[in-house]
């Protein structure tokens, strides 16, 4: 069987930079022997590297047989990328540049969650005023009082397109709601405001055409996050002091098949394809969804690869499986 070149893409302009170099140096170190690897970097200014050389996407891509995008955030995870790929007719890992697109823009993805039916918190999106570029965000006194006071508190801010927590934060007080929206605003002009729903944490992920489903869910993690965390923040996620418990003995058979079902469910929403992990708050009030990740972290610390660990598939067979979906 000839070698099959694999394009690892990582790096990338987004601010979730870091955990897509290791994203990309976990997916390196672990092809099986029948890929080469071509490590890709694009570095933080756009400027793409190819065995540490500069290069352009005209040059490199041409000599790679598929993709494996292990860029995540703006750019690599919102479609841009995707339709790059596309318009180069380059094969590629995960979802297309429309389901991209839907999945990192979380008011469109909230769309499509409940058309289908599924809880999400309730929500506002929030436009800026027209600012330019690099200028500082200063919110209104008068307009922040108004929605403390209209808005269920606690609340949760976040900017409409970002992963890995960034830019979120939750409200208690008239101030912190202040600083939240100022935060989350300069990330960009969009922002959702949610109600914070109190529940257990938890993730799920799906992968297409296996063991037998067509999309098959992975064993749900429970997230408990550090007693210093409000939620489950961009520290929680990489400080290594969360407990990201698989399986979890507090989740009941029938909240484990719930979870299961939703992560296939959203999935199927926004027209994902491969893989891709959804997070979750199980309430006294039934379970919620909060987003989906059509490109989750694949680092040692993430969480996809603990769940296909504690369902007894190896990580060398999960890239192998989802490059040979991607070459199809």
């Amino acid at each position: 069987m000839s070698t099959i070149r694999v394009g690892v893409v990582r790096g990338g302009p987004s601010s979730e930079y870091d955990v897509s170099l290791k994203t990309g140096a976990s997916v390196l170190q672990n092809l099986p022997e029948r890929y080469a690897p071509v490590d890709i970097l694009i570095s933080k200014n756009g400027e793409w590297h190819a065995g540490g050389l500069p290069t352009r996407p005209e040059k490199i891509l041409p000599h790679v047989d598929v993709v494996f995008n292990a860029l995540h955030g703006a750019y690599g995870e919102d479609g841009i990328f995707q339709q790059m790929l596309e318009a180069h007719g380059v094969p590629y890992t995960g979802s297309d540049s429309l389901a991209s697109a839907i999945g990192m823009n979380k008011v469109l993805a909230r769309k499509r969650f409940a058309a289908m039916g599924m809880k999400v918190p309730y929500g506002m999106e929030l436009q800026a005023e027209a600012r330019e570029e690099e200028e500082p965000v200063h919110m209104d006194e008068r307009f922040v009082f108004d929605l403390f006071r209209r808005f269920p508190q606690p609340s949760v801010v976040k900017p409409i397109s970002a992963g890995s927590s960034v830019g979120v934060r939750v409200a208690h007080t008239l101030g912190e709601l202040s600083e939240a929206l100022e935060y989350a605003f300069s990330f960009g002009d969009t922002v959702l405001i949610e109600e914070y729903i109190r529940g257990r944490e938890a993730t799920c992920g799906v992968v297409d055409d296996f063991r037998g489903h067509d999309t098959h869910a992975l064993l749900p993690i429970e997230i408990i996050k550090p007693q210093h965390s409000r939620f489950f923040d961009y520290q929680a996620k990489y400080g290594g002091e969360s407990q990201e418990i698989c399986p979890s003995p507090n989740f009941s058979q029938e909240q484990k098949q719930m979870i299961e079902k939703l992560a296939v469910q959203a999935h199927r929403a926004i027209g994902a394809r491969h893989y891709s992990r959804s997070d979750f708050i199980i309430s006294p009030r039934g379970v919620y969804i909060l987003e989906i990740n059509t490109l989750p972290g694949l680092t040692s610390e993430s969480l996809l690869p603990k769940s296909l660990a504690a369902g007894g598939t190896q990580f060398e067979q999960f890239l192998d499986h989802i490059l040979t979906l991607a070459m199809r």
